[in-house]
C-alpha cells in the first residue's frame, strides 16, 4: 500500500442472487425475446432537479449525469482508482503528489473531444474547478476544492493544483468519486455565464461520457444515444432511457413484465417481493453511506444534545434493520461502515437502552405527562420528522421510530416531502440544507475516503457545504483537520476515532444502518459493474 492508493481500500463489497430460471432465448443470442436489443431500459424511483453535474444535491442525479460526464479519476466495485479523463492517478510514488502533500499534478488523456466535437483540455478541468469556486453558482459543497490555491495548465494535457496546505483526500476528491462527485464541464460552452443556476445547458448537456443526451422530458424520462467517439471506446449500448417513476409497486411490475432492465436502487421494502421475479439479478453492494435522522442543532429543544442522545438510545435499530430493510443492512454505531479501515468500535452503540434514554430526557427537564408524553411547563415534546414521500422504507420506519419514541414520551408528528424538495439545494429552498426542519430521515451516500468532514465542519454550514445540521464545535473542527492534513494512516485513523466519538457525545445525527445498495437488474444485462457511488461508471462496456 503505497501514497494514497490506501485510501482506496474496502469501498464495496458486493453480492448477488439470481431468481428464477431463464427461459429460451431469441434465436439463440443469449438474450431473451422480451428484451430490446441494445437498448437499456431503467426506472428511476423519484425525479431529479438538474443535468449539471456541479449542481447535483442527489444521488440518483449523478446517475444520470455519469452516463454523459466523465470525472478524472473513478472507483472500480472493488476500491481501486481507475483514471478516466486523467491518463494517471496521482500518486506519490509517481511524482503526481509532491513530497510535501502541497501541489498535485495531473496528466490528462490525449485524444478526448466534447460530445459535440470540440477538443478537450486542461482548460476545461482548470474551468470547472473556477466554476466551483465561483461564489455565484449554487453548487452544494466546495469542500477540498476550497484548499487549492491556484490551478495552472502549462500545456493542454496538464494541469497542476498548488494546495494551501495537505489535503489527504485530494485524489478521492477532485473530480471523483466523493461524497460530492463532481464531474468535467465544457469550458468552450459555459464560459460566457455568468453562473450556472439556470441556463439551457442544466436541461441539454453537453459532456465528454459515453452516452448524449438526446432529451430529458420533465418527470417523464430522459433519452440517451450512443457517443461513438467516446475516447475509452464504442459504447455497446446503442440507447438507455431513464423512466421516472414514483410508485415502486408500479416499477415491480414493470420488471415483472420485463419491461424495465434495472431498476436503480431499489429500496428494501421492494426487495421481498423482487426476489420473486423470475430472470432478475439482485445485488447487494456495500459502500461507505449511512442512513440517519439528522437534527437541526439550532432548533429547540433538540439544541440540547442530551435530547437527540435520548432519541438514539430510544431506537431499537436491529429491529429496524430487520423490519424496515428485511436484512439488507447493518446495524449503525456512527457514520463510518465496519468493513471501513476508520470504523472505531469503541464509539457509539447499536443497542437500545430505554432507561438511560428516559434519564437523559429527565435531566433536560422534560416530565411525563398525563398520556405519557413529556412535557416541559406549557410545551408538549413534539419531535417533528421530515422524511422523502417517493420512499415506502421512510414511511416505515418513521412510523417505526415514533412507536419506539413514544415509548420515552417524545411524540412525533411525521412530515413528508419530495425528494427533490427534501435534497434541494439552499437556493431552491430545499427543506435540509436551507434549515426548514427539526429533524428528518437522510441516506447520504459518501465516497472512497472516510472523509466526514463535508457534514460536520463550521467551515461547511449550508448553503456553503453539506452541513447541514448546523453543527459546529472546536473539538470537531480540530479532529477533521488533523484528518484532512495528514496522509499517514495511522493518524488519520486517531483521528476518526476521535470524529467518531465526538459523534457518539454530541449526537448531530442518530445514526440508524449501514445500507446495502440493492440493484435489480436484468439477466440479459451484462457488464454491470456498480461500485456504490455512480454505479453507471463502467456504462460504455455494458451490453443487452
Amino acid at each position: 500500500m503505497k501514497g494514497l492508493s490506501i485510501l482506496a481500500l474496502l469501498v464495496a463489497l458486493g453480492a448477488c442472487t439470481r431468481v428464477g430460471t431463464a427461459g429460451d432465448t431469441a434465436g439463440g443470442t443469449g438474450r431473451h425475446p422480451w428484451t430490446v436489443p441494445d437498448t437499456l431500459r431503467v426506472a428511476l424511483p423519484g425525479n431529479i432537479n438538474t443535468m449539471n453535474p456541479l449542481l447535483t444535491t442527489q444521488q440518483v442525479e449523478t446517475v444520470t449525469e455519469t452516463f454523459a460526464f466523465d470525472p478524472l479519476v473513478a472507483t472500480d466495485p472493488e476500491g481501486r482508482d481507475v483514471p478516466v479523463l486523467a491518463a494517471v492517478v496521482p500518486t506519490l510514488e509517481n511524482g503526481g503528489i509532491s513530497r510535501d502533500g502541497r501541489t498535485i499534478t495531473y496528466h490528462l488523456r490525449r485524444g478526448v473531444v466534447w460530445q459535440d466535437g470540440a477538443p478537450f483540455s486542461s482548460r476545461d478541468v482548470a474551468f470547472s474547478y473556477g466554476a466551483i469556486m465561483n461564489p455565484s453558482n449554487a453548487v452544494p459543497t466546495r469542500h477540498g476544492y476550497d484548499v487549492i490555491a491556484r490551478a495552472e495548465t502549462p500545456d493542454p494535457y496538464t494541469i497542476v493544483l498548488r494546495l494551501k496546505r495537505p489535503f489527504a483526500p485530494f485524489v478521492h476528491t477532485f473530480f471523483a468519486h466523493s461524497d460530492a462527485p463532481y464531474m468535467i464541464v465544457p469550458a468552450h460552452l459555459l464560459a460566457r455565464y455568468h453562473d450556472f443556476n439556470r441556463i439551457p445547458f442544466n436541461g441539454q448537456p453537453i459532456g465528454t461520457g459515453p452516452y448524449k443526451v438526446v432529451r430529458w422530458l420533465r418527470g417523464d424520462r430522459i433519452e440517451y444515444e450512443a457517443n461513438d467517439r467516446y475516447f475509452l471506446g464504442r459504447p455497446k449500448l446503442r440507447k438507455v432511457v431513464v423512466h421516472f417513476i414514483a410508485d415502486e409497486n408500479t416499477i415491480i411490475n414493470e420488471m415483472r413484465a420485463h419491461e424495465i432492465d434495472w431498476f436503480l436502487q431499489v429500496t428494501p421494502r421492494a426487495y421481498p417481493q423482487l426476489r420473486t421475479v423470475p430472470d432478475v439479478v439482485q445485488r447487494l453492494v456495500s459502500f461507505n453511506g449511512v442512513d440517519s435522522i439528522i437534527f437541526n442543532t439550532r432548533r429547540a429543544p433538540f439544541d440540547d444534545p442530551r435530547m437527540r442522545r435520548a432519541v438514539g438510545l430510544a431506537i431499537d435499530k436491529h429491529k429496524l434493520v430487520e423490519d424496515v430493510t428485511f436484512g439488507t443492512a447493518f446495524p449503525a454505531t456512527e457514520d463510518i461502515p465496519s468493513f471501513m479501515w476508520a470504523f472505531d468500535p469503541t464509539a457509539g452503540t447499536s443497542v437500545r437502552d430505554v432507561p438511560q434514554a428516559k434519564a437523559l430526557l429527565d435531566a433536560a427537564g422534560w416530565r411525563a405527562g398525563p398520556d405519557g408524553i413529556r412535557t416541559k411547563g406549557q410545551e408538549r415534546l413534539t419531535m417533528q420528522l421530515a422524511y422523502r414521500t417517493e420512499s415506502v422504507t421512510d414511511r416505515g420506519r418513521g412510523v417505526l421510530i415514533a412507536q419506539m419514541l413514544h415509548d420515552v414520551g417524545i411524540d412525533v408528528e411525521l412530515k413528508s416531502y419530495t425528494t427533490g424538495l427534501l435534497y434541494g439545494p439552499a437556493s431552491e429552498n430545499g427543506i435540509l440544507s436551507s434549515g426548514r426542519y427539526q429533524a428528518g430521515l437522510q441516506t447520504w451516500y459518501a465516497g472512497v475516503d472516510p472523509d466526514d468532514s463535508s457534514q460536520l465542519l463550521c467551515a461547511e454550514q449550508a448553503p456553503r457545504g453539506y452541513n447541514w445540521s448546523r453543527y459546529c464545535t472546536p473539538e470537531m473542527d480540530a479532529a477533521q483537520n488533523l484528518a484532512l492534513t495528514h496522509y499517514d494512516l495511522p493518524t488519520r485513523k486517531r483521528a476518526y476515532s476521535a470524529i467518531q466519538h465526538l459523534l457518539a457525545r454530541d449526537a448531530p445525527l442518530v445514526y440508524l444502518w449501514w445500507p446495502r445498495q440493492i440493484q435489480a437488474v436484468s439477466v440479459d444485462l451484462h457488464g454491470f459493474r456498480p461500485n456504490g457511488i455512480a454505479d453507471d461508471w463502467n456504462a460504455w462496456e455494458w451490453s443487452i
